[in-house]
């Protein structure tokens, strides 16, 4: 097992829509080779110290109307733009209900239509993360957002749905360190369609600079 870690944080005990038990596994399994996994829902491991034992963050964190408190905010953007990797997955967006957090994330969820079938192209081929992904199609919530104006991000994925496309994965860095935003995983299924899986392998070790 590698001695470099990640640490992902999702909600266990107060789960609204998105349970992190069995998802956290699945991460674990696909970054195993590359990165521990430790999985927790305490935000108060963002923190300085503890981060600085991390190579990348993965965020599965459930949506809430209570920010996170500053000191821990501040310490996650601290961590990425001093070098650190952030991974978002799916709910995991929720971060962005600290404003500060929503600017790092790069855009701003605001609905999702009815869970359906969405096809998936790839407009960056040539990027590290999408190299020998093919296009697919996943079951899942296809997520509307607002791309923040005046910050250049890297779209990886996107789909057509009602008329336009629309974004579903995107990378780009923030400081010295990288954001990666993949927007399925609803649920447990969504982590055994194999394209989605190397998306969240590949995008993990290039947020953590190892790829």
């Amino acid at each position: 097992m590698s001695t470099l870690k990640a640490l992902a944080l999702g909600s266990y005990s107060e789960v609204k829509y998105h349970p992190f038990a069995g998802v956290d596994r699945e991460i674990e399994q696909i970054l195993a080779n590359d990165l521990q996994v430790f999985s927790s829902e305490d935000y108060g491991l963002l923190n300085k110290e503890t981060l600085s034992d991390y190579k990348l963050v993965i965020s599965y964190t459930e949506f809430s109307d209570d920010k996170i408190p500053a000191e821990q905010s501040s310490a996650l953007l601290s961590y990425v733009a001093n070098g650190g990797g952030l991974l978002v997955v799916h709910n995991g967006i929720s971060l962005q209900r600290n404003q500060e957090l929503g600017a790092m994330l790069g855009a701003h969820f605001t609905h999702h239509p009815e869970f359906t079938s969405l096809q998936m192209s790839i407009p960056a081929r040539e990027h590290p993360i999408m190299q020998g992904i093919e296009e697919f199609v996943i079951d899942d919530e296809p997520y509307y957002f607002e791309q923040h104006p005046y910050f250049e991000t890297t779209v990886l994925m996107e789909y057509p749905h009602d008329g336009a496309m629309r974004q579903a994965a995107w990378c780009h860095e923030f400081g010295l360190g990288r954001v990666v935003y993949l927007m399925p995983g609803h649920h447990l299924p969504s982590f055994s369609v194999e394209p989605f899986r190397q998306m969240i392998l590949r995008g993990g070790l290039w947020a953590a600079g190892l790829l």
